[in-house]
């Protein structure tokens, strides 16, 4: 069997790699992931459903895999895209290789690729079937790349829902003797479409009692059990393919507190009268700054998804407003209600893998079915972007000291020019302005006294 394979992408753009492990063909979306750690994470979460990942840090599989990294009973990713496997894997937790792993549900890895160049292609384009299969089937492949199911067109809930399940499952150590708040008694039901593990371990954490549900139960269903908050879990695919979940959430938000989690996000939004809409490329990796515009704090987030709430379509009368934005794109990330005990966030609280900046969530969630929450939390208007902004950077060197660069100075301009903002830099590292003369739209090199900067 040769080992040289290739992926194709619908609109002809092709990646040579090789066979990483014993599977050769896999279809589905290709899209990219930016997380530098956590890939057993990435590629067991249920919402990866029907997509094949690229991963843009270029070594994968250098601590192995266990099965206490994974978020859920398998790797649902149909494939792995990666510029380097690991040869060799240490941690003193591992069990199994990465190929290992996912050759034993027949996942095959795409290694040695142009992962750069693909990434690159990628975000001009937005996101694509695709399909990976040997170098020497090439024309075939060509041809076949556009009968691949689209991601719209699958029932991929159905797929990845694993039914009613008590959650009991022993505490990570860690978490057991943690000082999390406890809110022990409190019931929640959960319904699963696509559920994460590490979402059931951060309310089991915190003392919480879950039900979990399948995806297609029915209001009546989910009340039998009596619960006091139910969460609506992340998942695959369109939330539009669930009309029977959007009017089986608009009851039931009228009825007990609601939290909804990335796809649950969006059923809530849909409940309460918005459109969702398909993103060019998604949002899939560890690093996406949202903006709480309720405190006007910014914190990183952890997100995978496809698809979007239209803030314009959100209806006045409806209650909810957005509470949370994608410092990105502007992209809606959360929502609350003007009175009911309802949120919802397009991020992921829990990380796994990515920041836990935003485990608070489950925390306010928690304080709102208990109670401890008097008032409802103002929502700020949106931060309006300034016209320019002066960076100040790490300074001149002196004779002898080496001549390195300003790393973050210089990622703060490009940020800044590519959203638009006047960038002014000024007593910048030597270093910085020799590698790049259009790091900034002026550049100053003097003292730092209140009438040079003025």
């Amino acid at each position: 069997m040769s080992d040289a394979m290739v992926l194709v992408l619908e609109d002809g753009f092709t990646v040579l790699g090789e066979r990483g492990g014993q599977a050769t063909e896999a279809s589905g979306e290709v899209v990219i992931n930016t997380c530098m750690a956590g890939y057993q994470e990435v590629l067991s979460d249920p919402s990866y459903a029907g997509q094949m990942v690229v991963m843009t840090y270029p070594l994968i599989g250098n601590y192995g895999t266990t099965p206490e990294f994974q978020e859920s009973s398998r790797p649902w990713a149909r494939a792995l895209i990666t510029r380097q496997r690991s040869a060799f894997h240490e941690h003193w937790r591992t069990q199994q290789s990465i190929t290992d792993w996912l050759d034993g549900y027949g996942v095959p890895i795409l290694t040695g690729c142009d992962t750069r160049r693909l990434a690159r292609h990628l975000r001009g384009t937005g996101a694509q079937r695709a399909i990976i299969g040997p170098r020497h089937d090439l024309p075939a492949l060509l041809e076949r790349v556009h009968r691949v199911t689209r991601l719209e067109e699958q029932d991929l809930v159905r797929q990845v829902s694993e039914g009613f399940r008590d959650v009991a499952e022993p505490l990570d150590p860690a978490l057991a003797a943690g000082s999390l708040r406890q809110w022990t008694g409190l019931r929640l039901v959960l319904v699963d479409y696509g559920v994460k593990r590490n979402i059931l371990r951060s309310l089991r954490a915190r003392g919480v009692e879950v039900d979990v549900v399948p995806y297609d139960s029915d209001l009546e269903t989910i009340l039998a059990l009596r619960p006091e908050a139910v969460v609506l879990s992340n998942g695959p695919g369109d939330p539009a393919q669930l009309q029977a979940a959007v009017a089986m959430t608009r009851q039931l938000i009228k009825r007990v507190p609601v939290l909804g989690i990335c796809l649950g996000h969006q059923l809530v939004g849909q409940a309460a009268g918005a459109r969702t809409s398909r993103l060019r490329f998604g949002h899939h990796g560890g690093n996406h700054p949202v903006l709480d515009l309720r405190t006007g704090r910014v914190t990183m987030t952890s997100q995978n998804h496809e698809f979007e709430i239209d803030a314009e379509s959100l209806p006045a009368s409806s209650g909810f407003r957005v509470s949370h934005r994608n410092l990105h794109d502007g992209s809606v990330e959360g929502l609350v209600h003007d009175h009911l005990p309802v949120r919802s966030v397009q991020f992921h609280p829990e990380g796994a893998p990515g920041p836990q900046d935003n485990q608070v969530i489950f925390d306010e969630f928690l304080d709102l079915v208990a109670g401890r929450q008097a008032a409802p939390i103002s929502v700020r208007e949106p931060v309006r972007r300034p016209a320019s902004v002066m960076v100040i950077g790490s300074g001149p060197i002196v004779i002898g000291q080496a001549a390195e660069f300003d790393y973050a100075g210089t990622q703060a301009c490009k940020a800044l020019r590519e959203e638009g903002v006047r960038t002014i830099l000024v007593n910048s590292n030597p270093a910085t302005i020799m590698t790049d003369e259009g790091i900034a739209d002026r550049v100053y090199i003097e003292p730092l006294t209140v009438e040079a900067l003025t």
